[in-house]
């Protein structure tokens, strides 16, 4: 298998632009949150695009779809974080809901992606 562009990857775009929307949704997050649930977003939201990307540069279809796992459980690790941060109410009900609405959306995609390159072996 050759390297694949992680950028021209649908997926990865997506991850991205749910990165860049959740770091900006955090900046209101309390500051003694700052090495909690703040970081802990970031940081899970930061991985799926970085764990698309990484796959991109392995060789083989089967460690391309270990790092889109990997990428799928950060998927749901920043779910929960985003659920935990609405319940605590750092987060606007309407930003809560547009943030899951596109993780769901990455996870959705990185479903579709694992099972068609699954298929091809």
């Amino acid at each position: 298998m050759k390297m694949r562009d992680f950028r021209k990857l649908k997926v990865w775009e997506k991850a991205h632009q749910l990165t860049l929307a959740v770091y900006l949704a955090t900046r209101a997050f309390p500051k003694d949150e700052l090495y909690g649930l703040t970081s802990q977003a970031r940081r899970s939201s930061a991985s799926i695009g970085g764990n698309i990307a990484e796959g991109c540069g392995r060789s083989g279809k089967r460690e391309f779809a270990r790092y889109l796992d990997i990428a799928s459980g950060s998927a749901a690790e920043l779910e929960y974080h985003l659920l935990l941060a609405g319940d605590l109410h750092f987060l606007d009900n309407r930003v809560c809901q547009q943030l899951q609405a596109k993780v769901c959306e990455v996870k959705q995609m990185l479903t579709s992606l694992l099972r068609t390159i699954r298929s091809e072996d």
